[in-house]
Formats: structure tokens, sequence, C-alpha cells
């Protein structure tokens, strides 16, 4: 890559947060402690899931995966943000940059396209529930997070490519604490309006299209919902919802703001903060929101006690 592109700059320096000496140590343990409950928190419903064959479901295995996506985005990135926090020389290199930046958008590409098919799996089980099972079928559910993976693979290694063949002569100083696509863009010697333009089609792609397609599925599930005679069927009905809902808000606003806003200020703290939200708050909150609030899940885990 840098042979063909021949870039003059060889590494990135990633200033990350405020560098004080005083409160480094405290911020690394606030962020160690916080990725090791994500990491547990995450572990948690998987291990849960695969102990109880009760939860041997397509509903239970799209949940299991979702932890999955979670911990590898925020791998991704954390690890290196606590070597930096107590480094001095925050410098990363071209070629590792690329790989940070290829590997976060596969995993994010792939996890916006699996909010999409979790909806699909809630539409089939209230609009058609004495089918789901065979529609619903495990190699089904399997085709469908391949192919939800093999988009995060060619759409995160399209715009990697695309984001490193610009040409960057300098500078070289990110201030943001990963490799993150509109940040990198922005230190690229080339047109400005063309990588607003390559922000706004990645924002499109890994979000605006996977969303208007969850909106038009839900639409067919609450018309669904409408039709149940019962009042206590439909709260039971939407409440079903309700956590894949919060889910994919928390993901899918931060991202929107992120890659479809062209001109603004990607590189202030506002930006940090944001990507702070999406790739390391919601893969927290996220088990605590879809799996720990299950009743099933709470039945298994005390079953496993």
């Amino acid at each position: 890559m840098q042979e063909l592109n021949q870039p003059s700059v060889t590494e990135f320096i990633l200033l990350g947060f405020a560098s004080n000496p005083r409160t480094n140590p405290l911020l690394f343990t606030f962020f160690l402690v916080f990725y090791l409950l994500i990491l547990v928190s995450n572990s948690f419903p998987i291990t849960l899931i695969h102990q109880d064959t009760r939860l041997h479901t397509p509903m239970y295995f799209f949940t299991s995966v979702l932890p999955l996506l979670d911990m590898g985005h925020t791998t991704t990135t954390a690890p290196q943000m606590l070597v930096h926090i107590l480094s001095k020389r925050r410098a990363i290199s071209f070629a590792r940059c690329v790989a940070q930046m290829y590997i976060f958008l596969l995993f994010e590409i792939t996890e916006s396209w699996f909010f999409t098919i979790m909806s699909v799996d809630k539409y089939v089980a209230i609009c058609h529930p004495l089918r789901y099972k065979v529609i619903m079928s495990h190699w089904m559910c399997l085709l469908m997070v391949g192919i939800c993976a093999a988009y995060g693979v060619v759409g995160g290694l399209s715009y990697t490519f695309f984001a490193m063949h610009l040409p960057y002569c300098g500078p070289n100083e990110i201030d943001h604490y990963f490799c993150e696509v509109p940040v990198v863009l922005k230190l690229a010697c080339a047109v400005t309006c063309l990588n607003d333009w390559v922000d706004f089609i990645t924002g499109f792609n890994v979000i605006v299209v996977p969303l208007s397609l969850i909106v038009l599925v839900y639409v067919n599930i609450f018309a669904t919902i409408m039709k149940i005679c019962s009042a206590q069927g439909q709260i039971k009905a939407f409440s079903t919802c309700t956590s894949h809902i919060t889910v994919v808000t928390m993901f899918a606003i931060p991202c929107i703001i992120t890659y479809m806003s062209p001109g603004s200020d990607s590189l202030s703290n506002n930006g940090k903060k944001m990507a702070l939200f999406y790739n390391i708050a919601t893969a927290f909150l996220n088990p605590v929101i879809y799996s720990l609030r299950n009743k099933d899940v709470k039945n298994a885990f005390l079953k496993l006690m």
C-alpha cells in the first residue's frame, strides 16, 4: 500500500485525550475497568445461551452473536487507547492505522447490518409465528449472519482502500484515540469536498440503508400488532421489540452524526466523545439492555448457579 501510494507520512500521532501526568493513571484505570466490564458482561450471555439448551433458538442465537461483535468492535481500539494513555509517544505506523481502520469498519458495517437481520427475526416471530421455526432455520440464521459478515469484509476493504489511496503529506497528528475514517481523511492532501463525500457515502451504506430497512420492517410489525385484539397481547408484542429498538438507536444516532455531517469538525473533543459512546459505551450497555433484562436469560442464570 505504501509503495503504491508513496506517502510522505509513515506514521500518525494519536493525540487521544488530554495528556496530564497526574490524571493519566486515573484515566487509564477508569477505561481499563470499563473495558474489562465490557468483556465480562458480553461473555456472560454467550456462556448462558451456550449452556442452556432451552435458549438454543434463532432469537438467542442472534443475541449471542451481538456480544461477539461488540467485543470485537471495542477490542479494535480500547487496548491501544490504554497503552497510549500512559505513553509519552503516541505514534501508530501507517500500516497499523490502515489495519485498525479496516478492522473497525468491518465490525461496524457487520453490526449495522446485523441489526437489520435481528429486526427480520422479530418480524417473522410476530407476523408469522406458526412458520417461525421453518423460516428461521439453523442454516438460514447462519446464512444471514454470513451475509452480514461478507458485507462487512467487502465494505470495510473498499472504504479503507479509498481512504488510504489518497496522498498524505502532513500534518500527521490525529486528534482522536484511534484511526477513524473521518478524522484520517481530514489529513489527506486532497480536495476536502471529496473527503466529505467519502464520509457521507460511508455513513449512507453503513447507517442509512440498514436503518431504513429496519424502519420498514417495524412498520409492518406495528401494523400486525395493532390487529391483535387483546391489549395484553399488544403490550407483550411491543415489549419484545423495545430492547432491539433501544440498541439500534444508541448505535445509529452517534454514527449518523459522525459520518453523515460533511464539513463538520470531526477532530473536536465532541467527535471523540461521540466515538467513545458508540464504540465503548454501547458495547457495555447492549448486554444489559438486550440480555440481562430478559426473563429467559435470568432463569438460565439461576439454573446455572
